[in-house]
């Protein structure tokens, strides 16, 4: 791994750490369709008038269809199930269900013949990484209902997919107008969500920021960088910063709220870390089954 991927690596991690919290404080207070509406359509208003700017939208003719399939499998979706399911279960959980993802792309490209270089070593990272998460917040799913489950797994399927996506369609197109056209399509499928969903009671500064970082920084900022990240890594290998994710979400909560650093913390975070690391380099390739 290359120094500026090994730079974006870390940066997405962390990024993609706090939209936990941060769809948890909002939902507290405003429906998960208007949270979604809020994150999409802002990423989208930071990244339109730079790509018109640039008239990079032409880039995608005749690459339509891709950039929608990767609107509805990324994004339209995936924001509102994770969303909804936060109003049921702790953002801890929902993290580490979402750390499944490395698993889920690694194995589907393999399978599909997308990649072949399935080594050892990587899906011994794999396993480490997904150990890890599990001592840092527990397998427990007793606050949570099997539907709240499930839903979460619809956004791991299409947080899997959608990097494949770009990887094997799109990876020829830059970067920033995919992301836009998609926060843009997603703006109009949410619109009328958002209009109809709008606080009618009174909303806490707090959620009201939730929801700018997550649409600037989670969303606008954050995709673009995970497009630089799968044109360096390929998109198995890029998936793997979920693993980071739980490790800076309780990182968060021993700074900000002083919870305890429990011994599950002290050998599950080391562990994300190894496994992060192990599940980035190459090595000996399983060969691929054929796709029929």
């Amino acid at each position: 791994m290359s120094r500026r991927a090994a730079l974006l690596f870390v940066a997405l991690g962390l990024i993609w750490g706090t939209p936990y919290l941060l769809i948890k404080i909002s939902v507290e207070y405003v429906d998960p369709a208007f949270v979604v509406f809020a994150r999409v359509a802002l990423g989208a208003a930071v990244l339109v008038p730079i790509v018109l700017a640039r008239r990079q939208f032409r880039l995608l003719r005749g690459r339509w269809r891709w950039v929608i399939a990767f609107a509805l499998t990324e994004i339209t979706f995936t924001f509102l199930a994770l969303t909804w399911a936060e109003q049921r279960i702790s953002s801890s959980l929902a993290a580490l269900l979402i750390a499944s993802v490395p698993i889920v792309g690694t194995l589907l490209a393999w399978r599909f013949g997308l990649d072949a270089h399935l080594s050892r070593r990587r899906l011994l990272g794999l396993a480490i990484g997904f150990v890890g998460v599990g001592s840092l917040v527990g397998f427990d799913i007793s606050g949570g209902t099997a539907l709240s489950i499930a839903a979460v797994g619809i956004t791991v399927i299409g947080y899997a997919l959608g990097p494949i996506i770009i990887d094997k369609k799109l990876h020829d197109v830059p970067s920033l107008p995919v992301i836009t056209a998609a926060l843009a399509i997603n703006t109009i499928i949410y619109l009328p969500f958002g209009i109809w969903q709008w606080p009618t009671t009174p909303v806490p500064a707090s959620a009201w920021a939730s929801m700018i970082v997550l649409g600037v920084l989670c969303t606008a900022v954050a995709f673009v960088a995970l497009f630089a990240l799968i044109g360096d890594v390929g998109a198995p290998r890029a998936q793997v910063i979920t693993y980071i994710n739980p490790a800076v979400a309780v990182v968060l909560g021993i700074a900000v709220l002083s919870e305890p650093l429990t011994i599950g913390i002290a050998i599950g975070f080391p562990l994300v870390l190894i496994g992060s690391w192990l599940g980035t380099r190459s090595g000996p390739a399983i060969e691929a089954e054929p796709h029929p």
